[in-house]
């Protein structure tokens, strides 16, 4: 153990011990190294890069899922309370441990890959809470396309966004780098030709497509998203230099 030992924390989860150690020492202050880059999260694309680059969704946490949806079907069929019943309970708590502790591998190794080959990242200031908000409604106000606004929840939260957003800024900070928020308002529908920079929900005609209606221009509506986030980004920081540069005397 490094450094002095300030507090032990043992903890039990889904059947497993374990034992959280803080401690408190004295480090360098890192120096960033690598590009700049701009993120866009997604659903069958778990992430893209600016740079045309993509990384797919954690694999196994579909066939995870389906064990856990059947267990659960059958957990309902049981007398309640009984020992059947409650081995099944167990049965679903690891699994749903398994869920967590894949999902959770995933974003560690590639967080932790992004912020050592990154020095400045861009992402979307996305409201993971509100996206995935009930789309219900009321008796009075019923809402629209109920069903597949909870399969698209499900998809956001099972992919793990607003974690992987908390990863990478932690890691970020350690290895010097910084993490930038921006805006996301029309990153997937602005044309990132030079020169053209046009605006239209009909740009995307498709989930994946992006098509300009101005210059014609085509690609990924990911890989245009990304661009758009760092380009963006790359202005918030020229603002603030900016700003900071006329404050000084």
């Amino acid at each position: 153990v490094e450094g002095d030992v300030r507090h032990v924390t043992v903890s039990e989860r889904g059947g497993r011990w374990f034992v959280s150690i803080l401690t408190r020492r004295e480090v360098e202050v890192p120096l960033p190294s690598g590009t700049a880059v701009g993120l866009d999260l997604g659903v069958k694309r778990f992430l893209t890069r600016s740079d045309g680059t993509w990384e797919a969704p954690c694999s196994g946490l579909d066939v995870l899922q389906d064990k856990l949806s059947k267990a659960q079907r059958r957990l309902s069929r049981m007398e309640r309370f009984g020992r059947n019943w409650h081995k099944q309970r167990q049965k679903i708590n690891r699994l749903h441990r398994r869920i967590a502790d894949t999902r959770n591998d995933h974003l560690h190794k590639l967080s932790h890959a992004i912020s050592q080959t990154h020095a400045i990242v861009f992402v979307e200031d996305l409201q993971v809470k509100n996206m995935t908000a009930s789309a219900k409604g009321t008796i009075e106000a019923p809402g629209r396309n109920v069903r597949a606004k909870s399969g698209l929840n499900r998809a956001i939260l099972r992919q793990g966004w607003g974690e992987f957003r908390r990863q990478l800024g932690y890691k970020l900070d350690w290895s010097g780098g910084e993490l930038i928020a921006v805006n996301p308002r029309n990153t997937s529908r602005t044309c990132p030709a030079s020169g053209c920079g046009h605006v239209a929900k009909e740009n995307r005609p498709s989930q994946a497509r992006f098509r300009c209606v101005a210059c014609g221009h085509e690609g990924h509506a990911d890989h245009v998203a990304a661009i758009n986030i760092e380009r963006a980004g790359h202005a918030r920081l020229g603002t603030v230099t900016e700003q900071l540069a006329r404050s000084m005397p």
